[in-house]
């Protein structure tokens, strides 16, 4: 190549190096992106009492008050997405939302996929009844029963492992495993004897319990103690800890003790660490 063209070449190339050096030095964060626009997207799942549910056709909830303080404290405009659980996961990694603001319960394998953030409640999957049926009185008696809980869940990935752990102790499996789209389809299906017995997180199912006196009974747990949280991006790691900031800043106050007064009439603690499995981001 003579001189000429070399020079031409280099001119030309400069500006493209320029550019996609500095795309990658200068690349705005989601965290950056949300306080320069003045506006946040969250995605929820509003069919998760008390955590998020509808009320008057408003998101309300546990999760609801800790996200409000959030993005009070943010400055911004919130944009919060009523979405079917099973959207939600994938949606965040699609980038149609800048963070997950629903109770995801956190499980190794999740944990390495998501940026998990502090939690927010207590996760242990138990088993719910209908009062007065005597046979089941402990998780084994699930065993020959027909078990219903949530679609795609970790309540869902819960419930097939106590399975394989019931036949690993020489118990027979369940008869049938019902999967619903939401979990107040599948407290629904409890009530009306379409299923046995129904598998999701205490928090939720102690509300239930409560609310509906002499109906449901509690049983025990399917799972050794988890929690739940919220979760982002694995690039967002910026804006993970800042979330984790607010809710732990909001335990210290003692905000979470009265908000969880308000939605369960009972309080959770919520570690600061130790709660992530081995590898999580």
């Amino acid at each position: 190549m003579n001189s000429s063209k070399l020079f031409t070449f280099v001119r030309l190339l400069i500006p493209l190096c320029i550019f996609f050096v500095g795309s990658s030095v200068f690349a705005e964060t989601t965290f950056e992106k949300i306080k320069r626009t003045g506006k946040v997207t969250v995605g929820t799942e509003a069919a998760f009492p008390p955590f998020e549910f509808v009320e008057d056709g408003k998101i309300v909830g546990y999760g609801k008050d800790i996200l409000d303080y959030i993005v009070a404290d943010m400055k911004v405009e919130l944009n919060q997405l009523d979405l079917p659980w099973q959207g939600i996961l994938p949606g965040v990694l699609a980038g149609k939302f800048d963070f997950v603001a629903t109770s995801v319960s956190i499980r190794a394998e999740r944990a390495k996929k998501y940026a998990f953030t502090v939690p927010i409640a207590e996760g242990t999957n138990w088993v719910m009844k209908r009062s007065g049926d005597d046979s089941i009185n402990a998780p084994d008696d699930l065993s020959g029963k027909v078990v219903c809980t949530q679609l795609a869940s970790g309540s869902e990935k819960a419930t097939k492992e106590w399975e394989e752990d019931m036949k690993s102790r020489g118990l027979n499996g369940y008869k049938e495993l019902k999967l619903f789209t939401a979990h107040p389809e599948a407290t629904l299906a409890l009530a009306n004897g379409t299923c046995d017995a129904q598998t999701q997180t205490v928090p939720n199912l102690a509300v239930v319990a409560k609310k509906q006196k002499g109906v449901f009974k509690l049983v025990g747990p399917i799972t050794g103690k988890t929690y739940m949280a919220w979760v982002t991006r694995p690039e967002d790691i910026d804006l993970r800890d800042y979330l984790s900031l607010k809710i732990l800043e909001m335990r210290d106050r003692g905000l979470i003790d009265k908000i969880q007064d308000k939605w369960f009439g009972f309080r959770m603690p919520i570690p600061s660490d130790g709660h992530l499995p081995e590898g999580a981001l």
